[in-house]
């Protein structure tokens, strides 16, 4: 949801805080969405299925408010895997923005951070948040939502370009 108007920066403008926004929902920390439209990671080759927030939300006002769900367990994915480049080209689309997955081993991840004012702790700690997709762990999907809700995931097209929609509205 868009909060107030956006000032364009020196360098980024709109385009940047948008790109941002939607990168936002995908990552599992702060956006390292640089100005020069490079998201850089230590997420390798691997793959995630990004979960829509909207449906982790619409599981569980399910089991928590509708009959059936008691001694359930369920894991929710999207419905497909994308590695962190396709993600990348999904927000470029969405936005009209080049971006680009530039993948950095985690040493070189935790020192740009540092460098950038984080503390090593913190830096190391989204580093170790990145590592399951770096080691091929996100990639499962799963029928989660599916089961909850009686229908399949949201796609991450449909929710950057939702996102993309609402920032600019």
């Amino acid at each position: 949801m868009r909060r107030g108007p956006v000032e364009p920066g020196p360098q980024g403008g709109e385009q940047q805080q948008v790109q941002q926004s939607v990168a936002h929902h995908l990552l599992p920390g702060p956006v390292p969405v640089d100005l020069t439209g490079e998201l850089r990671l230590p997420a390798g080759d691997g793959a995630a299925s990004f979960v829509d927030a909207g449906n982790i939300a619409a599981v569980a006002v399910a089991a928590l408010t509708e009959g059936g769900h008691v001694g359930e367990t369920y894991e929710l994915s999207g419905p497909r895997a994308l590695t962190s480049t396709e993600a990348a080209a999904e927000i470029s689309w969405a936005t009209g923005r080049d971006l680009r997955y530039v993948p950095l081993s985690p040493e070189r991840f935790v020192t740009g951070l540092t460098g950038q004012g984080w503390s090593p702790a913190a830096a190391e700690d989204y580093a170790e948040a990145v590592s399951p997709i770096r080691r091929g762990l996100d990639a499962h999907l799963s029928d989660g939502v599916q089961r909850a809700l009686g229908r399949p995931p949201g796609d991450c097209t449909a929710h950057v370009s939702a996102a993309v929609a609402a920032w600019r509205h």
